[in-house]
């Protein structure tokens, strides 16, 4: 069977991912550059702003809020040191409670408050989740610049996690061997794949441990 063609920004069907983050991978983030081929220029260089909302009980559950808007992903399964992840729900404030209660708390894996309203805005629900003490909101701004190598949908990306500045650099595919050779071209086989659970939950000490350098 052929391999599907990837194109960044468009659907497909879920992908694998490596992903890391540290202080420095100029010399990576170099070899990414040049070794990429055209990339639309939608991608060449993005910024956003997002608030990631981690829970102590959760690590499979990955729920970020944009424009708005909640996204949650879960966890699939790990193949060679990759991970897969999948769409999980997807909502737009204000949320209905029932919406709160039968899919959102469910995925941060705690206990869900009571609720007194029908619908509850962005600004609501993050006083919940601050009211909460195994649930934080976490700010992330993120620059990120696309590329393409190997067939593979990459990203260099400047991020700050709640003004903690950090990089991050990622290969991500339908096909765990392009990624594995993306890993050997840009000089990142052997580097430890972290997630943004992970990367954000060791930036604010709920995880005790370094960073990939």
């Amino acid at each position: 069977m052929a391999k599907e063609e990837l194109k960044i920004g468009e659907i497909s069907k879920p992908r694998f991912e490596f992903r890391t983050f540290g202080q420095d991978f100029d010399d990576e983030a170099y070899l990414m550059s040049r070794l990429s081929v055209p990339v639309p220029e939608k991608v060449w260089d993005r910024q956003s702003d997002e608030i990631y909302i981690v829970s102590r009980a959760n690590d499979v559950n990955n729920t970020k809020i944009r424009d708005g808007k909640m996204d949650i992903k879960t966890f699939v399964t790990e193949e060679q040191g990759l991970e897969q992840w999948n769409p999980l729900m997807k909502g737009e404030f204000p949320l209905a409670s029932s919406v709160l209660r039968d899919d959102v708390f469910p995925a941060f894996q705690v206990p869900p408050p009571e609720f007194s309203q029908e619908t509850y805005t962005l600004d609501e629900f993050l006083q919940m989740i601050a009211d909460h003490p195994d649930l934080q909101a976490v700010k992330v701004h993120k620059h990120r610049f696309g590329y393409m190598v190997n067939d593979t949908i990459c990203e260099v990306a400047e991020v700050l996690i709640n003004g903690a500045r950090l990089v991050t650099i990622n290969s991500e595919s339908t096909e765990i061997e392009d990624i594995l050779k993306t890993l050997e071209l840009t000089d990142l086989a052997g580097v430890e794949n972290i997630n943004y659970l992970q990367a954000i939950k060791r930036v604010i000490g709920w995880i005790d441990k370094d960073l990939a350098n």
